[in-house]
């Protein structure tokens, strides 16, 4: 107790402190431990971009179709990449090369839109956090921000245009009505803002940092995803200077999450959590981290996907695990419809996740990574790149296949909390499952989540444990739990 005591005065004291608008003051604040403890979070990209939610699918490659604007505007350029150029000849054949982008304003209508079904669904994916686009580099704010159609001089936000109404504050309350966690992705620069293109530190000082801090005083977000900050270095952005405010002054200084995307000096080096984007994630961290990546090749919504192009509910789930094994979150998207509707797909794919959490969340929610994270079968391991930031090559569903000849497959991932370990399988082992570890396992008890205590021994290999027939729903499952309780 004397313990625990002094653990809670020195965490209530290190989020007490005041913080310099230095990263090396920053930088020592901790990530409030919700955090961490959630796992598994929903991320939403809408705007004016889902009207023509259009990017050309280029096998192997990504295709974000919330560019649109910049890439319409880029396909006209020479040397224009193919996503590029196939947006500009897609936008000229539907709209014609003389309609600008902003036309699509008063069509983003969300007259379709429901707030209390988003959140039901999220609650049902089991996800315990969501962050929504308050605005993409696009510029148009999903909330009344006089910011916003001050500097673009039109109306450039959800009230005054297209949906008219604070379709950001609606959902707040909405899914704080369900009990999660609710944060917004901000992007510092907008591509084409006058301000911006005219005078940078300008831009900074009258449309940035006020937009922020409304932002901030008005929803009080759970976490924070900045973004677009790669143009310029953080002493430019003047973002410690920012997060002091924040973390000092703002109604959410104690308990809000960022992230690490504040300067083009800052990822996976200064602010909160690390971030990586369509990628395995980090491996042997302890810094905390967060994969966020859309289900098919697009964060916002892509009419030009097919069901092909999704990840299947299982591999969505395997992916869930694989990063929790390893200390991460998940933060998967959704790119909803410009009526306000999620395509039901996507819905689909969250309830799916929410059914194997509802059975076996025990496994992911507020765990650690164990002494092993994984364990293969014989033969030769597949090599993975982990650590990037970007876009790297991350097939799960070929590594958790059955074993080809002389390639080893994962068998199992491993998590931990308190004393219990948990084991999750993404094939069902037949009647014997053996736990290799070098670490000393003494079990009280064991048993398979959704299915009741099992039977097992010590032996040279590891614990060999019984498994039963299972009913048939449990079989549908896309992964199986053993709980090593000691």
């Amino acid at each position: 107790m004397q313990k625990l005591a002094l653990f809670l005065i020195a965490s209530s004291a290190a989020f007490a402190q005041t913080y310099q608008p230095t990263w090396e003051s920053i930088d020592k604040r901790p990530t409030p431990a919700w955090f961490q403890d959630a796992k598994f979070g929903i991320f939403i990209h809408w705007g004016v971009y889902s009207v023509p939610a259009y990017a050309p699918v280029i096998p192997g490659k990504l295709a974000y179709a919330e560019w649109y604007w910049n890439a319409m505007t880029n396909g006209q350029k020479p040397g224009a990449n193919p996503i590029q150029s196939g947006t500009w000849e897609y936008h000229k054949k539907m709209y014609g090369a003389d309609y600008p982008y902003q036309n699509f304003a008063p069509q983003f209508r969300a007259e379709l839109y429901d707030p209390d079904h988003w959140a039901e669904v999220f609650q049902r994916s089991g996800a315990k956090y969501v962050a929504l686009t308050s605005k993409h580099h696009e510029g148009f704010a999903l909330w009344p921000s006089k910011e916003a159609s001050a500097t673009w001089g039109r109306p450039w936000n959800a009230v005054e245009i297209g949906p008219k109404r604070d379709v950001l504050g609606d959902l707040t309350e909405a899914v704080r009505r369900k009990g999660l966690k609710m944060g917004f992705y901000y992007s510092l620069y907008e591509w084409y803002n006058p301000l911006w293109l005219t005078d940078k530190p300008r831009y900074i000082r009258e449309h940035m940092f006020p937009q922020f801090k409304d932002l901030v005083n008005r929803y009080h977000p759970a976490i924070i995803f900045s973004d677009g900050e790669w143009d310029l270095p953080s002493s430019e952005w003047h973002t410690p200077e920012l997060m002091a405010w924040l973390l000092n002054e703002s109604p959410v200084k104690q308990d809000v999450v960022i992230n690490d995307r504040w300067g083009k000096d800052s990822r996976h080096k200064h602010g909160g959590y690390w971030t990586t984007e369509y990628t395995p994630g980090m491996s042997g961290m302890d810094h905390p981290w967060e994969e966020s990546r859309g289900m098919g090749f697009s964060y916002g919504y892509n009419r030009a996907e097919n069901l092909s192009h999704y990840h299947s509910g299982k591999e969505l789930v395997i992916m869930l695990v694989d990063l929790v094994s390893r200390g991460g979150n998940l933060l998967l998207d959704i790119g909803p419809d410009a009526d306000g509707t999620i395509p039901v797909v996507m819905e689909e794919r969250l309830i799916q996740i929410g059914d194997f959490l509802r059975v076996n969340g025990d496994a992911i929610y507020g765990t650690k990574p164990w002494t092993t994270s994984r364990q293969w079968s014989t033969g030769e391991v597949p090599k993975v790149e982990y650590n990037k930031e970007y876009e790297t090559a991350y097939d799960l569903s070929k590594l958790v296949a059955k074993p080809a000849a002389g390639k080893a497959s994962l068998d199992a991932f491993f998590t931990a909390k308190g004393n219990n370990v948990y084991a999750i399988m993404p094939r069902w082992p037949g009647r014997r499952f053996v736990l290799q570890s070098k670490a000393a396992l003494k079990p009280k008890a064991v048993e398979l989540l959704g299915g009741g205590a099992l039977k097992w021994q010590p032996t040279p290999a590891g614990l060999a444990i019984t498994l039963p027939d299972v009913p048939e729903d449990l079989m549908q499952q896309p992964a199986w739990v053993i709980k090593v309780s000691q």
